[in-house]
């Protein structure tokens, strides 16, 4: 039986809901593993180490937005030639994205344990969290080629709309992490170093299941080692369609950098509060994530297909699931937030700021629905250097702009977290402006 759905026909809504309740799942599975690391760390080592492990996720997400980002081009490349129904196209872009995969994880790997101190220097890390940070992050880094193939591979099965298999990996992964982390936080006492080798070795697992699965399909996707390797042509357009995202996530990670570094001029406490709501965030958003995946999946393959009128109706109910959602999992989070925040820690003074955290954000989280959703439209046509642009002006430029400005003349928390919702509502504003003023759906004009 084929897991792999070909959009380009049928009922929109359901479409896009089936094909986003995998990625839903396997997103919050992904995320299972980075936030058991915190609640073992911050129950069994203490709120220092918590606050090491948070200070460590911005610098992760920064380096590996870049690769996950950059292969969004793969996967728009892929969907494109999945939905026009050209196979040989299908197999080049798989190949050309696994060597893509398997260069950048070992550069990464690299420049992720060489740098890792010098960046939390940067960061003015305070000292008491310093040592913890470092070793958590090289370690962590030692095994990122892991991940780095093993999120590449799922991109090749979202872009033909199998999100389903990947899922499975991601459960395996997920348990096995949780496992590990118990072992050796709480077992061998490994501290941060444990929790990060228990990463490292879930996502090898989840890298091979993938890698055994698309070696043995026989779909166009289907890969051959020997076939690995950069096809002429493939890899000038990945490039091109994925550099622009790959720039977009790092440097909006260099805002959450700018960010973190806000919330370390707070001290331990906030920072360790600042970490827990990370956590916590990272799942909420997850859900608005997957479907802004879905969506380009979708756009991708209709563009291919030459579809347009199902393009502009897939994205205006993509946007309303994402709406809704985001308004009710926010009002949960404010009704739950003293009981979710107790599940990193116990000291009342973190939880308290964690709260805080809470109640600038979450009335907010439909806007930002929004703006992932279209922005996920928008690059599934290939338009992924508009929506850079958009993403960085709105959610880097903005943000660090605010927070520079406003720290000169108050330097509070409340201050920091507002910019949160300003800088979404400004992303909100320059999409909206862009498909009324532009004809971001033309077709490309075909050769003879």
């Amino acid at each position: 039986m084929k897991n792999n759905t070909l959009m380009t026909s049928g009922v929109i809504w359901k479409e896009i809901l089936f094909f986003s309740i995998p990625l839903i799942l396997g997103n919050l599975f992904q995320q299972l593993y980075n936030m058991v690391d915190s609640i073992v760390v911050g129950n069994v080592v203490g709120s220092e180490a918590l606050a090491a492990v948070g200070s460590s996720g911005s610098i992760i997400q920064l380096l590996i937005g870049f690769c996950v980002g950059a292969s969004a081009g793969a996967g728009v490349v892929t969907s494109q030639h999945y939905g026009a129904g050209n196979d040989e196209a299908v197999k080049k872009a798989v190949h050309t994205t696994i060597a893509i995969a398997v260069v950048a994880g070992l550069i990464l790997s690299v420049v992720g344990v060489l740098l890792a101190p010098v960046i939390l220097r940067l960061m003015e890390t305070p000292k008491e969290v310093f040592d913890q940070a470092a070793d958590y992050l090289q370690y962590f880094f030692g095994g990122i080629v892991f991940s780095v193939v093993y999120n590449l591979c799922a991109g090749i099965l979202n872009a033909v709309g199998n999100s389903k298999r990947s899922l499975i990996y991601l459960i395996i992964a997920a348990v096995s992490n949780i496992v590990l982390d118990i072992l050796f936080v709480a077992g061998f006492r490994w501290g941060v170093i444990g929790a990060a080798v228990a990463t490292d070795i879930s996502q090898l697992i989840s890298c091979i299941f993938i890698l055994r699965y698309l070696r043995r399909s026989k779909e166009s996707y289907g890969i051959r080692f020997r076939d690995i390797r950069f096809h002429k042509g493939f890899l000038s357009r990945i490039i091109k369609l994925g550099l622009p995202t790959g720039i977009q996530n790092i440097v909006i990670s260099l805002s959450n950098v700018v960010v973190q570094s806000g919330i370390n001029s707070f001290g331990a406490t906030v920072m360790a509060a600042y970490a827990a709501f990370n956590k916590i965030d990272g799942f909420i958003l997850l859900p608005i994530l997957s479907i802004n995946m879905a969506a380009t999946t979708f756009a991708g393959q209709n563009y291919g297909a030459e579809k347009i009128d199902r393009i502009h109706d897939g994205m205006k109910i993509s946007i309303k699931m994402g709406t809704v959602y985001a308004i009710v999992a926010g009002a949960l989070m404010l009704i739950l937030a003293p009981y979710i925040i107790r599940i990193f820690t116990d000291e009342q003074a973190v939880i308290e700021n964690g709260i805080y955290m809470m109640k600038y954000m979450y009335p907010f989280y439909w806007v930002i629905a929004i703006f992932h959703v279209s922005i996920g439209t928008i690059r599934g046509v290939g338009k992924t250097l508009e929506a850079m642009i958009m993403s960085i002006l709105s959610l880097c430029a903005a943000r660090i702009a605010w927070i520079w400005i406003t720290f000169q003349f108050v330097h509070k928390l409340n201050i920091l977290l507002i910019g949160y919702p300003v800088t979404w509502a400004i992303g909100v504003l320059m999409v909206f402006v862009y498909i009324k003023r532009t004809d971001w759906l033309k077709l490309p004009e075909k050769t003879e």
